[in-house]
């Protein structure tokens, strides 16, 4: 099997912009890592339970953390996938930069040094108020993905026309923020729009695919694991937001 040139790649997003689709398709073709939020706060401890380490001190990460994710999300080639937020990245790289002080100028030569050559994909959603209506709506019945436990604490979906202005005003908040990074570090991510990937999932997922230069082997075939959640709720509520 043929070593790709580099040995990372990043999916960098926002919640509700299809990642969880487009994690599952690249992980479904042996060859692309096994994206995942690994690197999220909130998820570190029962990653680490499952993986069996020790959970990492005052909830940061490590060296120890890191080698462990890299475990988990390489496949038999080598290339590991991940997952990240805009909002979790600058935890990541606060975390980074505290383990090892003084080690990289850059960011991402800090993410570098623990993650190897890297690439990114930066995948966005064109319609933002359809977008902060479905995080509205699994914020408030706490039901994120099918195929998953519902979280507690969910209730039936009511419009709320404050908390969709937040969210709207979040997820432009994080796509600028993606912008200016990807600037700041001069990186050229290889674009994936939702709209196209819920459309045709198979083609946005071969796009990265060729831009990361791999292939599918001949007897596998790209799964698609998740399909669109959205109703005639998410439907009425962008088209109630937008007629005020």
């Amino acid at each position: 099997m043929t070593h790709p040139g580099f040995d990372s790649y990043l999916i960098c997003a926002t919640p509700r912009s299809g990642s969880t689709l487009l994690c599952g398709l690249l992980g479904s073709s042996g060859v692309a890592g096994r994206p995942a939020s690994y690197f999220n706060r909130r998820g570190l401890h029962d990653y680490a339970d499952n993986w069996r380490i020790a959970r990492p001190r005052d909830g940061r990460i490590d060296e120890v953390y890191v080698r462990a994710a890299l475990a988990a999300g390489k496949t038999s080639n080598g290339v590991f996938g991940g997952r990240i937020m805009a909002e979790t990245l600058p935890e990541l790289i606060g975390d980074l930069a505290a383990a090892d002080p003084g080690s990289a100028v850059t960011d991402v030569e800090l993410l570098s040094a623990q993650l190897g050559r890297l690439r990114f994909v930066h995948l966005r959603r064109r319609d933002v108020v359809a977008q902060a209506v479905s995080w509205a709506k699994a914020l408030q019945t706490r039901y994120w993905h099918p195929g998953e436990a519902v979280e507690p604490g969910g209730q039936p979906p009511i419009y709320d026309e404050e908390l969709i202005a937040r969210l709207v005003a979040a997820i432009n908040k994080f796509e600028a923020d993606w912008t200016l990074w990807f600037a700041a570090q001069s990186i050229v991510p290889c674009q994936v729009v939702y709209e196209e990937l819920a459309a045709d999932p198979l083609p946005a997922a071969h796009k990265v695919l060729d831009y990361l230069g791999l292939q599918v082997p001949p007897d596998r075939q790209l799964v698609i694991g998740h399909h669109r959640q959205a109703d005639q709720i998410n439907a009425d509520w962008a088209a109630r937001f937008r007629a005020h």
